[in-house]
């Protein structure tokens, strides 16, 4: 279960944003490139569990948590981007 996990659980990107936190595994950009591919698994997840919602094979609870997981991780991805975006404006404006 990539993205959202049950309570006392932890996302993939909860744990790559601890990790960059610690100084583990690089740089900034790996740490978005790992998010931007934990958010694609879980749109392809939710996208895989519709179809096997309408052949019949899982249920629609199923299909519904897996829209959530993905929907709840881009909007997590989007705000971390506005916010890089927020900090780039912001280093732009300071004066030299």
């Amino acid at each position: 279960m990539n993205g959202v996990t049950g309570v006392g659980g932890q996302s993939v990107i909860a744990q790559e944003v601890k990790k960059a936190a610690a100084g583990e595994d690089g740089s900034f950009g790996s740490v978005l490139k790992k998010m931007v591919d934990s958010v694609n698994e879980s749109q392809i997840k939710a996208d895989d569990t519709v179809v096997q919602n309408l052949d019949g094979k899982t249920g629609i609870h199923e299909a519904m948590i897996a829209l959530q997981e993905a929907d709840i991780n881009i909007r997590f991805l989007l705000q971390v981007r506005n916010k890089a975006l927020d900090a780039y404006r912001e280093i732009m404006r300071m004066p030299f």
